[in-house]
């Protein structure tokens, strides 16, 4: 047989959730079958579209019997979005499933012994929970298979919206989305509506024309608002065309501002950001801290379990107001502010400059004395002449990016010999791997899992660590 000649296996019991979001099913000869559009529980024929030595990939094309954990998707493009790939699973099921991969991959992949893991802290919100949404123009938007099948001409091709999954090319055109609230839906709807009412180009990436690029909308808990929108052509009188409308139509903008891209790619990180109108910046706000979020800013993209995974941090890290802490990854540095009160002095060390910016604007205005923050790869930085400049730390908070920590900065970690480690980690096998570097020294003390994105797969972490 092909490696990939499509298969149907009928009437396969659907038995658990995997990596990524897929379903999993076993097929006649004991390969695992990844599914992406079942939930545990169902009984389904399908159709599989790749086959590899221990797996398939395929999809369930009958359902002869559904879940009692599936449940309503609020979202009329689920299915096709590919965003929020678990709105068809209740949001309990979603929770269990979330804590058990951390429960796995922390014993299969650290090979760790553990504490009993603390129940998984989901969102009180399980939709409009976003603070950052970015959305894509282009001129040929992606066709429904019954559009495709139609005699009739589609005369609108433009779309405002996502991605398709692995379609860099193919924007599904959105009409609701439940990940932000408003303004953001009325907003983007508006401004897709005034492009096609004053003709204005929706960008094509393979010609690498048009006017309209992308649109960026952040808000606040503040109640603060920023727009970016990103132009491919240079059009002085179309750009302000849509800028003055957005202006006026929407007063609640606190930051109104714009990019010209003309590289291959939307990335904004090497690129000027020209403020409009208003501020070039809003503010979030968490137990009386202010941060400061420009265009560029990271900052976590669920402001109500960010203050929550917070807090665990903060606890976890049990300062008594003598310890000299220091905080790897600290991004725009919002941690390292929030346990500063309770800590001697904070240490901050980020890869990013503009971050950094951003934590030394932040701790200046929040009145924070007693932090220090530093730019530089951590590899680099975190050295044993940065521990001679800076102390000896008795607690080390890290919070790196999915990848993990780099493997020099483990063994560091080791040589360095803090009493305690706060892993925060938005990939449990990632941290599972530098735990298990780690278990020579230190022993897993707590282990909490917090819900950061509901209806989707992803769950974040935070361990603490104890020296031996």
């Amino acid at each position: 047989m092909r490696k990939n000649k499509r298969q149907i296996f009928e009437a396969v019991p659907v038995i658990d959730a995997g990596a990524k979001g897929k379903a999993v099913a076993k097929a006649p000869d004991g390969r695992v079958i990844f599914l992406t559009n079942a939930v545990p529980g169902d009984v389904v024929d399908v159709q599989t579209f790749k086959k590899r030595k221990a797996f398939y990939e395929g999809k369930a094309i009958k359902f002869h019997q559904l879940s009692e954990k599936r449940a309503t998707p609020h979202c009329e493009h689920f299915g096709t979005c590919g965003g929020c790939k678990w709105q068809h699973m209740g949001y309990d099921h979603q929770l269990h499933y979330k804590q058990r991969e951390v429960e796995n991959n922390l014993k299969r992949i650290g090979g760790l012994e553990l504490p009993e893991i603390s129940p998984i802290l989901g969102a009180k919100e399980a939709y409009f929970y976003r603070n950052k949404m970015e959305f894509s123009f282009s001129d040929s938007r992606w066709l429904s298979e019954e559009e495709i099948q139609s005699d009739t001409e589609i005369a609108d091709r433009n779309a405002l919206g996502f991605h398709i999954p692995g379609m860099w090319d193919k924007i599904l055109d959105i009409t609701n989305c439940h990940l932000q609230a408003e303004p953001s839906n009325t907003l983007r709807n508006a401004i897709k509506k005034f492009a096609l009412d004053n003709g204005l180009s929706f960008f094509n990436p393979r010609k690498q024309e048009g006017l309209l690029r992308t649109l960026m909308i952040r808000t606040a808990s503040t109640g603060e608002v920023m727009v970016l929108l990103q132009f491919f052509e240079n059009d002085t009188q179309q750009r302000e065309q849509v800028l003055n409308f957005l202006r006026d139509a929407f007063p609640e903008i606190t930051s109104l501002l714009y990019i010209i891209n003309q590289k291959p790619n939307d990335t904004i990180y090497d690129q000027e950001v020209v403020c409009y109108h208003g501020r070039d910046h809003i503010f979030e706000e968490m137990e009386g801290l202010r941060f400061k979020i420009n265009a560029k800013s990271f900052y976590q993209t669920n402001s109500a379990q960010a203050y929550e995974l917070y807090k665990v941090t903060r606890d976890f890290a049990g300062l008594r107001g003598d310890e000299l802490v220091y905080d790897l990854y600290t991004g725009t540095g919002t941690i390292a502010q929030f346990v500063a009160k309770q800590a001697k002095r904070v240490v901050g060390v980020e890869s990013v400059p503009e971050a950094i910016a951003d934590a030394k604007a932040n701790a200046t205005n929040n009145k924070i004395a007693n932090i220090d923050f530093f730019v530089g790869d951590m590899k680099s930085v975190f050295t044993d002449d940065f521990i001679t400049q800076n102390g000896h730390p008795d607690v080390v908070i890290t919070d790196p990016p999915r990848d993990g920590m780099h493997k020099k900065v483990v063994e560091q970690l080791l040589n360095v010999g803090p009493k305690k480690i706060v892993y925060v980690s938005c990939n449990s096998a990632t941290q599972a791997r530098d735990l298990a570097l780690l278990d020579e020294a230190y022993e897993v003390v707590k282990v909490q899992p917090v819900d950061m994105f509901p209806q989707t797969h992803h769950v974040e972490n935070v361990v603490l660590l104890r020296k031996r």
